[in-house]
């Protein structure tokens, strides 16, 4: 138990290291906080126009969930990287360097299904990536890649445990995603790459 416990923490912390925030800051744009939706993730950086920073910030978002999955399961074993993996993206989203106010988890639960549940994450990033390519707006096709991983799980590899940490990744991106599903709603959700004015 105390090795879960260890595994939570460090995920957390590894999370919590927001790459888009210092990279932004080291490019020259200021608080990216400050520009687009405000969120520090790799889609609002895109909104600076620098597609090369944005795909950086993806990498490294992404890295974090899966870096804290395969540390986990090589020192704690299976129980161990679903704790990081998940303390991952709640890092992601309520770091502690920026008061608790992070990104939305996307690329962090991403990496981290990529690296604890391969096929789930290779089916789930392959459904993002066809609805961003029919609709062109990022939170559309996060929400829809990640509404689906839960069943994906189950169908897939049948672990209860899995199962229940992808209900769970389903539930937090689809909270930290109110504002843009209200917008989503009244048809204002901006399209992928839209600079920010």
């Amino acid at each position: 138990m105390t090795i879960i416990f260890i595994a939570a923490f460090a995920g957390y912390l590894l999370g919590s290291i927001p790459s888009g925030f210092i990279l932004a800051q080291l490019a020259g744009y200021g608080d990216i906080r400050k520009i687009g939706s405000g969120n520090i993730g790799a889609t609002n950086i895109l909104r600076t126009g620098n597609r090369y920073l944005a795909l950086a910030v993806l990498l490294l978002d992404g890295g974090k969930g899966a870096i804290a999955v395969l540390l986990a399961a090589r020192f704690g074993g299976y129980e161990a990287s679903l704790a990081a993996g998940l303390f991952s993206i709640l890092g992601h989203m309520f770091p502690v360097w920026l008061k608790f106010r992070g990104g939305k988890g996307v690329a962090t639960s991403l990496g981290m299904l990529l690296a604890l549940a391969p096929t789930v994450g290779i089916a789930t990033c392959i459904l993002w990536l066809l609805t961003a390519l029919i609709f062109r707006i990022s939170s559309l096709s996060a929400l829809i890649a990640l509404f689906s991983a839960p069943a994906l799980a189950h169908f897939l590899y049948s672990e209860p445990n899995l199962t229940g940490i992808c209900a769970l990744i389903f539930l937090l991106v689809w909270f930290k995603h109110r504002a843009n599903i209200r917008r989503l709603l009244t048809g204002e959700e901006p399209k992928i790459g839209k600079r920010s004015s």
